[in-house]
């Protein structure tokens, strides 16, 4: 049986401003193990986008236990959390979030750069990178040049420029027309058949279909988990 990347028992989480509690997530018990490709389907609100910020430690829970890869996060330094969004899990946004005044290798070097890699080790990972998302021939254009579909694959190839094992997507396709939204689609299973562990957040029910497994996720609880039809 394939090992636990992500070990969610219980998980919680409740927003406080003042006397008002804001309960995001209640009770999520959740297994993703090495080499599945998982997405989370939810409505807007119901909590889908605040659990892609857990399992990618970019915030914590506040009941509960997260392991990921059998580490508790709650054990965890800052340091240690550090380490993991930025070495281990790639995370791509529907926004994009590139740089406008910086070329594509530049954004896609970010990560390596933040990491202390060289400067000659950062450009030839970083055309590496992007390469292997399809855009060899862009390398110097800049994300005002390119079309969003582009602009995606550059924040694909900055997820995986430090090559993790695991993939957090939220809403990757939101932004994107039918055809760069199945040229997307398309490459995160290509990344799954290589061995990536891929976990996508939609509200859309046709880009949940092409996982293997959907979760889905109401209220802040999960209703229903199974494989893809």
């Amino acid at each position: 049986m394939p090992d636990p990347v992500i070990e969610l028992d219980g998980v919680g989480k409740t927003y406080r401003s003042g006397a008002l509690e804001v309960e995001a997530l209640r009770d999520i018990c959740l297994r993703i193990d090495q080499g599945e490709y998982v997405a989370i389907m939810g409505p807007s609100g119901s909590g889908k986008s605040t659990l892609m910020h857990i399992l990618g430690c970019l915030d914590v829970p506040t009941a509960g236990t997260y392991r990921i890869a059998g580490e508790d996060v709650s054990e965890l330094s800052e340091a240690d959390l550090a380490e993991i969004r930025n070495r281990r899990v790639g995370f791509v946004f529907q926004q994009f979030n590139l740089l406008a005044s910086m070329s594509a290798w530049r954004n896609v070097e970010l990560p390596l750069a933040y990491a202390g890699v060289s400067r000659e080790d950062r450009r030839r990972r970083a055309l590496a990178s992007l390469d292997r998302v399809g855009l060899a021939d862009r390398v110097e254009h800049r994300p005002g040049e390119l079309s969003g579909g582009q602009q995606q694959r550059v924040a694909m190839a900055r997820a995986l420029v430090n090559d993790p094992a695991l993939i957090l997507a939220d809403e990757p396709t939101g932004n994107l027309d039918s055809a760069s939204t199945a040229d997307t689609l398309e490459l995160f299973e290509e990344l799954n058949r290589q061995g990536r562990t891929v976990v996508l957040i939609t509200h859309e029910a046709e880009v949940a279909a092409r996982a293997h497994r959907v979760v889905r996720i109401r209220d802040g609880r999960i209703n229903s988990d199974a494989e893809a039809a």
